[in-house]
């Protein structure tokens, strides 16, 4: 299989990230704080912790909380801050995790958003979202790059809008942690969500939330902690504020691991290895699919303003079927339709028909990307001679 939905989920994982769950779920016992064994667990999260926390620039590591992924994370802010009468600002380029929030707290809570058009090609003006500020907006929300064109947003721009204002700051990571270097705080994030099973490698089920003033958040789940248990106030102090229950321990250990493969490529904070490796892919893929007429490129054309996530539409046949052929044929693993986002394809143009996405990542080869294009090319020319499939 030549796997091309990395944007979904990454695929292959280093192989450490294997083993470390397997090692984990073998050798350790109980829960962070929780009887026999707990010490050894203790210690897997704090290392844990302490070495995503820093990957981002995060401080005090112990305002990264864990997740099972980017969404919870996201219920977790919105849920826990905002109030009725509260205003958010987001963009038209907002993942389902946001909007379908937003709408629901609209209804539920009385909470008003305001969402900024981006440029056909997804990409966002800054002081757009400085003029949809009011009086009573208490956060902005931003993806980090879009998930169907793979645009990337100007983060540390409206960062400095947000701090100028006051104004708290969430930004969903989930397609850039591990891809795009983040530092919370040069880009001024007083809030950030990243899942794990994406480009840091880690596996699903396992994510982080960064929360710079946790006073300002109410727990979204209240219940064990392994801490205080005398007490039936929810402890007040970070990390054990948010997190409830027992932790996925292996899947934060694998999650570390991926973090830790990742590191090696790393030279003074930057990803240099790991962000040029697939920039180099992806400009292959867009190159090639540039030569042929019939194929609509959505997003920036420069991969340096974009990640992998390759979205496309074929003249003659839509989405669904053009992957269907992809995966018989070659079986080439692609990922059609809304991508959950129907905001941004709304913005693209494509919302009444959806895109194809290619997205390779750090483990595929020039020889699958130029299989992929000779497929693609092959199932082109079935349709200029008008054949069947």
């Amino acid at each position: 299989m030549i796997y091309l939905n990395n944007a979904a989920t990454s695929w292959p994982k280093p192989p450490e990230v294997y083993k470390t769950a397997d090692k984990v779920l073998r050798g350790l016992s109980g829960g962070a704080g929780r009887g026999e064994g707990a010490l050894d667990v203790g210690r897997v999260v704090f290392e844990a912790r302490e070495r995503i926390a820093s990957f981002f620039g995060i401080r005090e590591s112990e305002k990264l909380i864990f997740t099972c992924n980017a969404t919870v994370g996201i219920n977790m802010v919105l849920y826990g801050l905002l109030a009725p009468g509260d205003h958010v600002v987001l963009s038209s380029m907002e993942h389902n995790a946001v909007a379908r929030l937003l709408y629901a707290l609209k209804h539920r809570k009385g909470i008003e958003y305001t969402v900024v058009p981006c440029a056909p090609d997804g990409t966002l003006d800054p002081l757009e979202v400085e003029r949809a500020l009011t009086p009573s907006t208490k956060l902005i929300c931003l993806v980090h790059a879009s998930n169907v064109s793979g645009t990337i947003m100007p983060i540390e721009a409206v960062g400095e809008i947000a701090s100028k204002h006051g104004i708290e700051f969430l930004v969903d990571a989930a397609q850039t942690a591990g891809e795009i270097p983040i530092d919370v705080e040069a880009c001024h994030l007083t809030l950030m969500a990243i899942t794990g099973h994406k480009a840091l490698m880690g596996p699903p089920g396992v994510g982080a939330l960064y929360i710079k003033n946790p006073e300002k958040i109410t727990p979204l789940i209240c219940g064990g902690t392994g801490s205080r248990s005398e007490e039936l106030a929810q402890p007040d102090f970070v990390p054990d504020k948010f997190e409830s229950g027992t932790l996925n321990t292996p899947g934060i250990a694998a999650l570390a691991a991926g973090v830790k493969f990742i590191q090696k490529f790393i030279q003074e904070k930057e990803i240099r290895n790991v962000r040029q490796r697939v920039q180099t892919l992806t400009q292959r893929l867009i190159q090639g699919l540039l030569k042929y007429p019939e194929v609509i490129v959505y997003g920036p054309l420069d991969p340096d303003k974009r990640t992998p996530a390759v979205s496309i539409n074929i003249q003659g046949i839509s989405p669904g079927e053009a992957a269907a052929w992809l995966a018989e044929k070659y079986g080439i693993a692609t990922r059609p339709g809304l991508h959950c986002a129907p905001l941004a394809h709304a913005t693209l143009g494509t919302l009444s028909t959806g895109t194809l996405r290619l997205s390779p990542g750090y483990f595929n080869t020039e020889e699958e990307i130029d299989t992929a294009l000779y497929a693609i090319g092959e199932m082109i020319g079935v349709l200029r001679r008008g054949q069947r499939l």
